[in-house]
């Protein structure tokens, strides 16, 4: 079962949250508090990405995960900011309306910046984080023209969702194998319009979340991380060893796992894996 879940967030944007269990019955005895988990999605992403992780970690935790500002079935206004204090402020205002704090964050991408400038900015709110295949150094002006370029080259409309699971898991100019899954995660972002399919999110948008951040180096906010904090990477994704290793080094409590056979979309790659890599960090959470 799937509950939705509405939270507003800075500046008045509604954002829509998602439980992906069944919610206790009315007859039964009341549980205990159990530790609560925030998952965020990284750029085009949403929150039903995480639903194999969240009906997971809802066996010993309250697991939401959040569609963020401009993504999914939250708010995409055009007047809205995307600026990272706005996705941080999101992610507080989540926590706090949802009585999940102080909670894990699992961030992939974007969402594990969010995730560590949240961490900085309110320790209370975060217990421990996981960081999913994001880089802390600056990407550089050229990272984003490569976006910009690639956004213009994608065959949109798509005529239909096998199409869509072609283009990205086999045609996409990025993609150096065939890759199903990279094609899946792309569909769970489309949804039909009157002359085909589109992504549910306005690519204008996404550049200008992505600008905010990938001019900029995140050393600093990221050594203010006090929580244990675990960097996961895929062996083939974007987050080097050599940079993920220093991640580690530069946080107080840092810790390292990464997950064979398994790109940037690492809990999407390879779910089996990405838990065995995960549970063993969340048991010394909830024992520690």
């Amino acid at each position: 079962m799937v509950r939705r879940i509405d939270v507003t967030g800075a500046g008045g944007v509604r954002l829509a949250a998602w439980e992906y269990a069944d919610p206790p019955k009315d007859d039964r005895p009341k549980a205990p508090a159990v530790p609560g988990v925030l998952l965020l999605h990284g750029l085009m992403g949403r929150a039903s990405h995480w639903a194999s992780t969240a009906r997971w970690l809802s066996e010993r935790h309250r697991a939401i995960a959040l569609d963020q500002r401009g993504h999914g079935q939250s708010d995409k206004a055009p007047e809205a900011e995307y600026t990272r204090e706005a996705y941080v402020e999101d992610a507080e205002a989540a926590l706090d309306q949802l009585g999940l704090g102080p909670a894990v964050v699992v961030g992939h991408a974007m969402g594990a910046l969010t995730g560590w400038q949240l961490a900085a900015k309110r320790p209370d709110l975060v217990r421990a984080l996981i960081i999913c295949d994001m880089r802390a150094s600056a990407l550089g002006s050229a990272s984003q023209r490569e976006w910009e370029d690639w956004f213009k080259a994608w065959p949109a409309p798509f005529a239909t969702l096998a199409d869509v699971r072609k283009w990205f898991g086999e045609d996409d100019p990025w993609v150096e194998r065939p890759n199903p899954s990279r094609g899946e995660f792309y569909a769970e972002v489309m949804h039909e319009s009157p002359d085909g399919w589109r992504p549910v999110f306005d690519p204008g948008q996404m550049l200008k979340s992505r600008q905010t951040w990938v001019y900029d180096a995140h050393w600093e906010e990221l050594a203010q991380v006090q929580c244990p904090t675990l960097v996961v990477r895929g062996l083939d994704g974007e987050l080097g060893r050599a940079e993920s290793q220093e991640m580690v080094r530069v946080l107080p409590r840092g810790q390292y796992a990464e997950v064979a056979d398994a790109g940037h979309l690492v809990h999407y790659d390879q779910p089996e894996a990405w838990r065995a890599a995960i549970e063993p960090f969340l048991d010394g959470v909830l024992t520690g």
